[in-house]
């Protein structure tokens, strides 16, 4: 059995450890992959990314499942929804 050797940051934290034997450090060309990556990096401004993490099934259903078309096209309505929607809030 092949152990895997983990960087120090991801601990124990499962979501870390999914995080990071799946997706860190990996070649992504999908550009789907890609929007949602620059959709989160943008939402982790000041936060750690295992916050980001945590609330990633909540950033894909607001940002619709992270399709760039359907997302070019929201409404102004759409974007106050997204601002408000408490599932998103720093304080988590």
């Amino acid at each position: 059995m092949n152990e895997i050797n983990r960087c120090h940051w991801c601990g124990n934290d499962d979501l870390y450890i999914k995080y990071h034997d799946e997706e860190w450090g990996k070649i992504v060309l999908d550009d789907k992959t890609l929007f949602e990556f620059l959709v989160l990096e943008s939402a982790q401004a000041g936060l750690s990314w295992i916050t980001i993490l945590r609330k990633r099934e909540n950033y894909k259903r607001l940002f619709a499942d992270f399709d760039v078309d359907k997302v070019a096209a929201f409404t102004n309505e759409d974007i106050e929804k997204i601002l408000l929607d408490p599932v998103l809030s720093v304080t988590d």
